[in-house]
């Protein structure tokens, strides 16, 4: 598997997230490292990426969770650096009353095709994002989806532990990755 960054939402992914348990288990991943994790600056965050996607020696694959899937469509647009593709879980809806007001920066995502392969992950009765605003956005951004059943925002309160079922849809998703750069 290739190298993968960690992309976190708001609040930095705890101990119980998937997120975390997936970066102890495998070193070729790691987490981008914004100046903030509770008060999300988009700006700052942007660059943390950009510095994280540049040390790369190939380009990477991202795994963004929740405000982290907004940062990778603000970022694509002002970054030259390439990566293989996006893994993009619970994307939220900035509109919607439970968008957290800090990180407010954030909404207004960028609504054209993304200039990489993206997979959207998204469940059924996610607080921050309905099922029919994923389709909207995988719609936009040229995006696939795949729709998991009622995992809440499919963080560390979802009782998920590893998520075999996320492992397996980012294994897939990078196979198919690497099979298009070879044909």
């Amino acid at each position: 598997m290739k190298d993968i960054i960690i992309l976190p939402g708001i609040g930095g992914s705890g101990e119980a997230h998937w997120q975390s348990r997936w970066e102890r288990s495998k070193p070729e991943m790691r987490r981008f490292q914004p100046a903030d994790w509770d008060r999300p600056d988009l700006a700052d965050w942007i660059l943390a990426l950009d510095r994280t996607v540049a040390a790369s020696a190939t380009p990477p694959l991202l795994v963004a969770h929740s405000l982290a899937c907004l940062l990778v469509t603000h970022w694509q647009q002002v970054s030259l650096h390439a990566v293989a593709g996006a893994f993009l879980v619970a994307v939220p809806d900035a509109r919607s009353a439970s968008f957290p007001e800090e990180a407010a920066g954030f909404a207004n995502p960028p609504s054209q095709t993304m200039r990489f392969p993206t997979l959207i992950i998204a469940s059924a009765d996610d607080p921050f994002g309905t099922l029919d605003y994923a389709h909207a956005r995988a719609d936009e951004w040229g995006s696939g989806l795949v729709e998991i059943g009622p995992f809440g925002h499919i963080n560390g309160q979802s009782g998920l532990d590893d998520w075999g079922q996320g492992k397996a849809l980012l294994t897939a998703f990078s196979a198919g990755l690497a099979k298009s750069h070879r044909a």
